[in-house]
Parts: structure tokens; sequence; C-alpha cells
């Protein structure tokens, strides 16, 4: 079956605006079928066969003029040398809707993107399916979502989910390591996922990470790196306004698909999942995937934040208006959180005032919002995603 994207409108919007379109993300989000699907009559070329690399490679221009516009490249960052290519050709004839481009490794492309397609090309990023595209046309609960992850392939047809992301690790991840680091014993990086995945939601530490695995500081840091650029892990980074002294300054780290990051913690179900003490880091993880993900159907970048203090008292994440306004919001496991619930959005009021925290959330199980305290509101994340802006 086929699951709409609610990313697709802006596709469109993107695909008639410039030259050329980059539709970036984890391997297996859907991309090159989402794009096939939305263009049928395109040409289409893969550069994750080696033959194509070397006809591509080898005389860039010759390679892009031999396909009727439009044309999907698929893999892009296979052959960088396109890039160049593909500004000679756009130049040569500035029409719209000509070339769209995917890729999966964000430095690269990023890079090839800035120095030769700037004002070219419009950048789009497709995350895993969000809960409210999968539930849309399967009954499943939000519990069950969670656990299982939004890759595509696991609700088009029935799959052993264990199979399926052991598979995905071996074939995607391990080769995409393989080719950035040039590594062949992947045995003490299958640790360091492992350990990531057990530290979701939480303070980032390469100290503690390099320890339990056996490896030094700066190759955890190459290694979470990696993870970052293949788009399967991402960091949070602290809020602070000119009062940084008083703030904790390392990073939180979330995954991008918490299916992936439950296969790697070992969970063998939902009710498993739900019932171990990493519920609540779960469910943050996931809130945080569903803001990030409606955000990308809008075609606006938001960068979330977290607060801290030194005294341990924290926001899960933070939302910052171009005004410098910012709205708090907090995860909890429960359906009615209570007065007791907000003693951190307090001190966060406290700390930068109330003209300055302009809205407070709590993000819960809850079937209907309500006020816990003025200001101070208990909702679901399907109304959150409402309450700020980008239910489109």
């Amino acid at each position: 079956m086929w699951i709409e994207r609610k990313i697709e409108s802006l596709i469109f919007q993107a695909f008639e605006q410039f030259p050329a379109l980059l539709l970036t993300g984890l391997r297996q989000v859907g991309k090159t079928s989402l794009l096939k699907k939305m263009f049928p009559n395109a040409s289409y070329i893969t550069l994750d066969l080696p033959a194509n690399q070397l006809a591509a490679a080898t005389n860039t221009l010759d390679f892009i003029t031999r396909f009727t516009t439009p044309i999907i490249i698929d893999e892009i960052q296979y052959v960088p040398q396109l890039f160049q290519g593909l500004k000679i050709a756009i130049d040569k004839n500035r029409k719209n809707g000509q070339y769209v481009l995917t890729g999966s490794q964000n430095f690269s492309l990023m890079q090839g993107v800035s120095e030769s397609l700037a004002g070219r090309c419009a950048i789009l990023q497709l995350y895993p399916l969000s809960f409210f595209e999968v539930s849309k046309d399967i009954n499943i609960s939000q519990n069950e979502f969670i656990f299982s992850g939004g890759f595509p392939e696991l609700y088009t047809s029935p799959k052993n989910y264990n199979l399926w992301y052991s598979s995905y690790v071996a074939t995607y991840l391990e080769r995409d390591v393989r080719n950035v680091l040039r590594v062949t014993d992947l045995r003490e990086f299958n640790l360091f996922l492992r350990a990531c995945a057990l530290g979701i939601s939480n303070l980032l530490s390469y100290t503690d990470l390099a320890r339990d695995i056996g490896v030094s500081v700066n190759t955890a840091k190459k290694w979470l790196s990696i993870l970052t650029t293949l788009g399967a892990v991402y960091l949070v980074e602290p809020y602070y306004a000119n009062r940084g002294k008083r703030i904790i300054k390392s990073p939180k780290i979330y995954f991008t698909d918490t299916g992936l990051a439950s296969f790697l913690c070992g969970f063998e179900h939902a009710q498993q999942l739900q019932n171990s003490s990493m519920a609540g880091h779960f469910f943050e993880n996931y809130i945080a995937n569903e803001i990030m993900k409606h955000y990308s159907f809008c075609g606006k970048r938001q960068n979330l934040y977290y607060w801290r203090d030194i005294y341990g008292k924290e926001i899960d994440f933070i939302v910052e208006h171009a005004s410098g306004k910012i709205i708090a919001i907090e995860c909890k496991l429960t359906e009615n959180p209570t007065i007791k619930d907000c003693k951190n959005i307090f001190a966060l009021i406290d700390y930068y005032g109330a003209n300055t925290v302009t809205k407070s959330y709590i993000v819960c199980n809850t079937p209907t919002p309500y006020y816990i305290d003025k200001g101070i509101m208990a909702i679901n994340i399907k109304d959150l995603i409402t309450e700020l802006g980008l239910n489109q």
C-alpha cells in the first residue's frame, strides 16, 4: 500500500520555483519511491551503481545532457563532480523544474550545493513517516508506532521487525560507515550504535560513550559525526541568551527514528518498551521527531533547543522565534500532568521572564487539552502541532 506524504505539496512548489530540487534524508525513508510517484514521466538514473558512477564522473556534462529533463538523479553524493556539471547545464538553460536530486549524506551534499548550486536548487529534507501519516490509513497505536518507527517499507507489507532492522543496519548503515571511515571491523562501531540508542534523550557525554565501548574520545566524536552526517541521529543544543555561565552546555542526543533506536536497545515488542525505564526517553524522542517532521512539511527550518541550569532543572524543548520570544515544551508520559509537573517551567519563567516565555506546554497523552496553571497547557502531540501552526 502507498502512504501519502504530507511534504508532497511542498516538493511540487519547490520543483516549480527552482531549476533543481535536492531531497535529502536517512536511507530508506522513501525518497526515491516518493519522487518516482510524484514525477512518473521523469527520466531516472541512480548513482548507487558503480557503472553509473564511473560514467557520471568521467564526463559530467555529457552524462547530464544525455537524459531528457525532468530527470531524477538518485544518490548524487557518490559523484560530487556532478554539481559543477549541473551548474553549467542550468546556467545554459535557466528553466525551473529540470533536475530532482536525492542523497543521504548531508555534509557532502550541502558542500556541493553551496559551492555550485547556490540560488539554483531548493533543499528539502524527508524524514521517516510521522505517526499521523501512518495512522491515517493504518490502525496503529502511538506506543506501537514509537516501537516500530516510521520507515515506509515496514508498512507496505507485513514485516518481521527484528529481521528488517537487522538487515537495515548491515546493508545501509554499516556500508555507509565503511565508505566514510574506510574500516573493515565494525564490531566496536555496532557497540557504539547501541550505546547511543541507550542514551537517547539524555545529555551526551563523549567520555562516557568512549569508556563504555573502549575507544578514544576522539574516535567517539568521529563516529557520532558520521551518524549525524548519515541522518541517523541529531543533537539538540542547549538554549541560553547571554547567561551561558549558568547553563549546562552539552547537547542531548536523539534518533531520527525511534524504531531503529528500539531495535538497537533490544526491545522485542511495544509493550516491553513501554514497561521499561526508557519509556519516557522514547516518548520525548518521539515528540521531538514529530515536531521536526511537521516543520519540514511546512518548509520551515526550526532548531529545537533544551534548557537546563546547574541545579538540574530542565525543559525538554525550547522553540525560539526570530523576535527572541520562546515556547517551552515539556514531555510527560502520562494522561494527567498536574501542577507538580510544572516546576521546571516555573523556573524557566523566573529565569527569563513571562514576556520572553510566551507559551508553555506539557505534552502528554491527554485526549483533550486543558490548563494546569495560568499559561501552562497539558496537550497531546496532535493538538500541539496545531498550536504551533504546523497543521498544514
